[in-house]
């Protein structure tokens, strides 16, 4: 076939990118190529990849759509860059955990329940019609009981009143309902009730009118409103939504005061009766739902009709992809919010798989975070297989097994922040090596085990441990030393240390979930540094404390503090710009004219954390500062919202904070994800310093340096899932090396070997 000018696009050329702290970064990427971007955490990876590649390519097709469906879309901003050539529609894969709604389940999100529905429709004995009958999100197939929630909840009645007291005196002790408000004026002056009569003395029918009347219009002096039973109300409002998206103090209220517990007419299956009773080969849909899905797969290759052959070699093909990928262990009914942000950015890959959509351009953030090492061998196969799609797949990543496979490099640096910015080397692998950069330089570093190991000076004992998977394990975790506990995915780790170590007294827990805070949060506000700092530029300018808070006094009254104004467009979509009246300092002009040392506060806040650990050489904010930079933080800035860090700088976050309590025991959660090479190093000096000073460190890890180190390895599996939770090790790593035949093992000796 003749070349014609279309087959010339062949790179995405990217000129002059300044987002973030790139520097006019400009760099050619091979489209249907696997490109991997590697460098230190903080270099511009992500601003890159994420904040300008993908961004622009999602703005552009947002903009192709009308005014009034754009309106229903976020707001993107355009990325600060010159050009941006030849881009292809993009599709970012993230570690964002999946939705908390409690109907959407790994076989909802994979769509292999629809499948599994259709099988059952047409195979199913006895028949009952249509695959709706089997869905428990449709009326069709719900439990008419749990309306297909799979649990029922019961209202403690004496934790939404107190019985003693009238409802002049304060009686409801719900949310929203103190004496005088507007909710409680409805209740008190409906009619219905005395308000000064105390509830213990209320008739039977007084008391159903408080707690269970359904909605009826009242006239409370001249107006009109709706009463309702604050028992029916609090079902109508809070319970028929998903927890975790209550605000933190209704949360913590509907916690108390409601007992949840499994439906007992469908035993939480969440299906109606007759969905229930109809079955294939003796099990149920629900059956098959809550079986492990590497079983699933073997039950569904059975399955030989050629009225749906078509549709069996799609759901058997998932339900392989899903195993392959490393998440055989899971259930289609597991709930999708339960899934931790590895496993969660795995199932979103699978859907792709199948996708028959190519030349897009795939995103992904640390694919490997999560896994161990005998399941990186398959996560590297996937990405090779969409790229072999004809894809373009553009990964961040610090793994060397998956730079390895890299079609081409984009190394950034040379280091964080605003010492990185800009592109270190761009080419292949080998290329890489020979390169000098940090990068290349630690490509083939390997830890070494311990000369000799650390002597425990006791042990945290568990016994019996049989949440999930765990199969009655019982451990002793050495106290005093360092403590790698590992296993494939889905091999109960995390069940046996969050579940029996994490809640006892003295134990600090530091883990990658998001930090609770608005975008008002930053590092200073979130450590307690803000204080100090406060209080030095007040004493310094003879002013209140107060003023230097962007949250308080000192707020530019133009953006409330914010720095950016939001305005709503109504049929467009919402803008966000830089306030004009503090031009995006966030607080009034007369704060800005008191210094300390020569900086105003806003200048302070720009600071990176070694910039500013050597501006206060001293007393409480250098402390904190201190442990900030020992974490391996130095390049954040004090003022960067939370909302715009990692996961793993999240956890570093909190581990610099929980520094300052004096635990004895230190919970870690994967600390080396986003981690550089070059920076697992400094974890394990931190490791050992926090062990050297007498406290005992547990870490969930895979990554092999950090076992390489450990004085003491726990291995859980053999396999993941129903396939997991036992010990199946317990000793030091050389033990594990010399003796092991685990899959741990097996990586380790040959990690050790180099």
């Amino acid at each position: 076939m003749q070349a014609t000018p279309a087959d010339s696009h062949t790179l995405i050329q990217v000129r002059g990118a300044r987002e973030n702290n790139l520097r006019d970064v400009s760099v050619d990427l091979p489209k249907r190529r696997l490109t991997v971007f590697t460098g230190v955490s903080g270099s511009g990876k992500s601003s890159l990849v994420f904040g300008t590649i993908a961004a622009e390519s999602q703005r552009l097709i947002n903009e192709t759509y009308t005014a009034f469906v754009q309106s229903f879309m976020p707001s993107l901003g355009r990325p600060d860059v010159d050009a941006l050539r030849n881009l292809s529609a993009s599709i970012v894969v993230d570690q964002e955990r999946m939705g908390a709604n409690s109907r959407s389940t790994v076989g909802t999100a994979t769509d292999a329940s629809t499948m599994l529905r259709i099988v059952f429709s047409r195979l199913g004995v006895p028949r009952i019609g249509a695959s709706a009958a089997f869905s428990f999100n449709l009326p069709d197939g719900m439990c008419p009981e749990c309306e297909g929630a799979g649990e029922v909840s019961t209202v403690d009645v004496d934790q939404i009143v107190d019985r003693s007291l009238s409802l002049d005196e304060g009686a409801i002790l719900v949310p929203n309902h103190a004496v005088d408000s507007w909710s409680w004026q409805v209740l008190a002056h409906s009619g219905f009730h005395d308000p000064g009569k105390k509830l213990a003395d209320f008739t039977e029918r007084e008391w159903d009118d408080l707690l269970h009347k359904e909605p009826v219009k009242v006239k409370v002096g001249s107006n009109g409103f709706t009463y309702e039973g604050l028992v029916a109300k609090l079902r109508r409002t809070w319970l028929a939504k998903d927890r975790d998206s209550l605000q933190p103090h209704i949360r913590a209220f509907v916690d108390r005061a409601v007992v949840f517990a499994r439906c007992p007419v469908c035993d939480g299956t969440r299906l109606s009766a007759a969905a229930l009773a109809s079955k294939i080969d003796g099990l149920s849909i629900a059956d098959c739902s809550s079986m492990q899905i590497s079983d699933l797969a073997e039950f569904v290759r059975g399955l030989d009709d050629p009225g749906v052959a078509p549709l069996v070699a799609g759901l058997r093909e998932l339900l392989e992809s899903l195993t392959e990928i490393g998440l055989g262990y899971l259930s289609l009914d597991r709930p999708s919010g339960s899934l931790s942000g590895g496993e969660a950015q795995r199932v979103k890959m699978v859907r792709h798989l199948g996708s028959s959509i190519t030349d897009v351009t795939y995103v992904f953030d640390e694919p490997t975070i999560g896994l161990h090492p005998h399941d990186i061998q398959r996560m590297n196969d996937l990405l090779l297989r969409l790229r072999d799609k004809g894809n373009t797949v553009l990964v961040v990543e610090h793994k060397p097994e998956v730079i390895e496979i890299a079609d081409h490099v984009v190394d950034l640096g040379p280091g964080a922040g605003e010492a990185g910015g800009t592109v270190c080397y761009t080419g292949d692998v080998a290329g890489l090596r020979a390169s000098g950069t940090l990068t290349g330089r630690h490509l083939d570093h390997r830890a070494r085990l311990r000369e000799t190991v650390r002597t425990p000076t006791g042990q945290l004992s568990i016994k019996g441990a049989d949440l999930h998977n765990l199969k009655d394990v019982e451990v002793d975790v050495p106290t005093g030393v360092l403590t790698v506990v590992t296993g494939v995915a889905g091999s109960g780790k995390s069940s046996l240390i969050h579940g029996y170590l994490s809640a006892r007294d003295g134990v600090a827990v530091a883990d990658q979930t998001p930090i609770r805070g608005s975008r008002r949060s930053n590092p200073a506000t979130y450590t307690g540094l803000l204080g100090p700092v406060r209080t030095a530029f007040a004493k310094a300018n003879g002013v209140r404390a107060a003023l230097f808070s962007a949250n308080s006094e000192g707020a530019c009254p133009a953006c409330n503090g914010l720095g950016l104004v939001y305005t709503d467009l109504a049929m467009m979509a919402g803008v966000a710009s830089v306030c004009e009246k503090c031009d995006g300092e966030r607080f009034t002009a007369e704060v800005l004219t008191y210094r300390l040392r020569g900086k105003n506060i806003s200048e302070v806040l720009g600071m990176s954390v070694a910039e500013a650990r050597d501006f206060f050489p001293a007393g409480q904010a250098h402390a904190i500062l201190g442990r900030l930079f020992d974490v391996g933080l130095g390049y954040l800035r004090l003022g960067q919202p939370l909302d715009t860090l990692s996961g793993g700088e999240r956890q570093r976050l909190k581990l610099a904070l929980r520094m300052a309590e004096k635990s004895h025991t230190y919970v870690l959660d994967e600390p080396t994800t986003g981690l550089h090479l070059a920076d697992v190093d400094k974890l394990l000096a931190l490791l050992d310093r926090l062990v050297d000073a007498g406290n005992t460190v547990v870490v969930i890890e895979h990554h092999q340096a950090v076992m390489a180190h450990a004085d003491w390895i726990v291995d859980l599996g053999p396999g993941g899932g129903h396939d997991g939770g036992r010990v199946v090790f317990t000793g030091t790593p050389a033990e594990l090396v010399a003796e092991g035949d685990t899959l741990t093992a097996r990586h380790l000796r040959k990690y050790v070997a180099g």
